[in-house]
């Protein structure tokens, strides 16, 4: 046993665990933490943005880009507020993010006194947007629930969790008993009779397709093996895009996914929520459904599956390997047909101008295992069904929240946990100026990104819906701007200006040279919708 303070005993768990990265600010209800981060230096690195909403966003690029858990600490009341809309962001993309959270004192919790930052029930508010949350009380129970919240963010469907402590109680010393090692993950299932049904569905299907989600991301050679096997395009958006390359041959992008979906036997849907295509595109009995998911209840969410593969993505991959050979049919290579496809996709593609070349341009700038951070924006949305992705992990998208603003702070906290990467966050003029002031963080913790704001003068996305459903009635759409280059210049920030995609690949190649911050001005007007390839109709059901 060893005396600590509660601060203490949370931070030598933190490190037992593996995290030696705490993405935080300071307040006077942490203040002991911080104390024990300081005395912790030789080991933790802590990096301080300019707003808690980036602490927690930055979590969760780390979180993304790595697959691991990644911990931030804000004070309450406000603090947390302001970092809820990234846990609920990491809470929709199924991401490990612990959050550290202060209160007041112990004593006082829930009483209505009007302490600094006091909030009615905090550990409530926490436990509707984290999978688990609890109340440290002590330095004895802090390595226990420590434990216990990354055993959370990190067994089946991963998700944050946070934990929060009273200003007195992180003060507080005891003789407490540090973990020996983490918490073991439950060991994982195969259900063999499942297995056996879902090897016969497929094995006997003509023209199987796989949809893949973000629970496939550490599946990767699994997925290509046995879309090999069954000679099955593979389709991906967003979350899903690059656990099989783009440039594989069965390698769809959605809306060739779509094509395919009408004529498709049997599908494979691993990872995902299945929402679009149980949603929009459509289920009938003519399509068997095979569902891999960590989550026992995703599976039944819209309708019950033929079957249901409750596990790990690879591991229940691997079992449906070995089980298919008995059962699959020969099936002729789809090259041909699915070169077609593209060929479609390609000239529908082409009208989609500037979106496709500055995609090229940033593509052709940014290398293989750079890290490419999606914003809501046009670019961003034309980039989820256009932007080639090879490697798992580099495509960066906010999931179904969907959240302005989310891609500055994400892409910081990607390249503080990858610095050996390169990132490349996009933005609109709209979502940038949420976290512009980041730009002070990036140049005092030297966090490389390159961040691109295409500016058109407005939030594109609801002037368009203003324009085309409601009489061209604008309101609240169109935005007053700084001058990008300036201020970036201002933060010290290397900038640079853009007009057409070749400007933007020049510019993307100086950018990256200087291992610096750097911003890229990219002014444009009014571009081509990418919709009607993103929101497609029902083609069966």
């Amino acid at each position: 046993m060893t005396r600590l303070s509660t601060a203490e005993a949370t931070v030598e768990t933190l490190l037992r665990h593996g995290l030696d990265t705490v993405y935080a600010l300071p307040g006077l209800h942490n203040d002991p933490l911080f104390d024990a981060f300081y005395h912790a230096a030789d080991r933790l690195r802590v990096i301080h943005p300019r707003h808690e909403q980036t602490a927690a966003y930055m979590a969760l690029g780390a979180a993304l880009a790595t697959g691991k858990p990644q911990a931030f600490a804000v004070v309450p009341g406000p603090g947390l507020l302001n970092a809820g809309a990234a846990l609920l962001t990491a809470y929709g993309m199924n991401a490990p993010v612990i959050g550290l959270i202060g209160q007041i004192p112990q004593a006082d919790i829930d009483r209505g006194h009007g302490h600094l930052h006091e909030i009615h029930d905090q550990l409530g508010l926490m436990r509707h947007i984290t999978k688990w949350a609890e109340r440290i009380r002590g330095p004895q129970e802090a390595p226990g629930l420590v434990s216990q919240a990354i055993w959370q963010a990190t067994s089946g469907r991963q998700r944050p969790v946070a934990l929060e402590c009273a200003l007195d109680t992180w003060a507080k010393r005891a003789e407490v008993t540090l973990p020996a090692e983490p918490m073991r993950l439950p060991p994982e299932t195969i259900d063999d009779e499942a297995i056996e049904a879902a090897a016969k569905i497929l094995g006997n299907a003509e023209r199987p397709i796989l949809i893949l989600g973000g629970g496939a991301q550490d599946a990767a050679a699994e997925v290509i093996e046995i879309a090999q096997l069954l000679e099955a395009p593979v389709s991906s958006y967003r979350r899903g895009r690059g656990i099989i390359p783009s440039s594989h041959r069965l390698a769809v992008d959605m809306p060739v996914g779509h094509r395919l979906w009408k004529e498709a036997d049997a599908v494979l849907a691993v990872g995902t929520r299945f929402f679009i295509q149980n949603g929009n595109w459509g289920i009938d009995d003519k399509l068997k459904v095979v569902r891999i998911d960590i989550d026992p209840d995703e599976p039944d969410r819209f309708r019950t599956p033929d079957v249901a593969l409750i596990g790990d993505s690879a591991a229940q991959l691997r079992a449906l390997i070995a089980a298919l050979p008995k059962y699959n049919r020969r099936r002729a290579s789809r090259d041909v047909e699915l070169k077609g496809h593209r060929d479609w996709f390609a000239e529908r593609l082409s009208r989609l101008e500037p979106q496709m070349g500055f995609l090229k341009a940033m593509r052709a700038a940014l290398p293989e295992d750079g890290i490419f951070v999606d914003e809501v924006s046009q670019m961003g949305f034309a980039s989820r069904v256009a932007f080639p992705v090879e490697r798992p992990r580099t495509y960066l998208s906010p999931g179904y929240q969907d959240n302005l603003g989310w891609g500055f702070g994400t892409a910081l906290g990607a390249k503080a946990a990858m610095p050996d990467r390169k990132v490349l966050a996009i933005a609109g003029d709209g979502g940038f100026l949420y976290q512009m002031g980041e730009l002070a963080t990036a140049v005092r913790h030297n966090l490389a990104v390159v961040v691109v704001v295409f500016d058109n003068g407005a939030f594109g996305n609801v002037k368009r819906i203003q324009q085309e459903r409601y009489g061209n009635r604008l309101i609240a759409s169109d935005l007053q701007n700084p001058d990008f280059v300036r201020l970036a210049d201002s933060f010290g920030v290397a900038s640079f200006k853009a007009t057409d995609a070749k400007q933007l690949e020049a510019a993307l190649h100086k950018a990256f040279a200087l291992n610096a911050p750097a911003l890229v001005h990219v002014p444009h007007g009014d571009v081509p919708s990418p919709w009607d390839m993103i929101m497609m109709p029902k083609v069966r059901g």
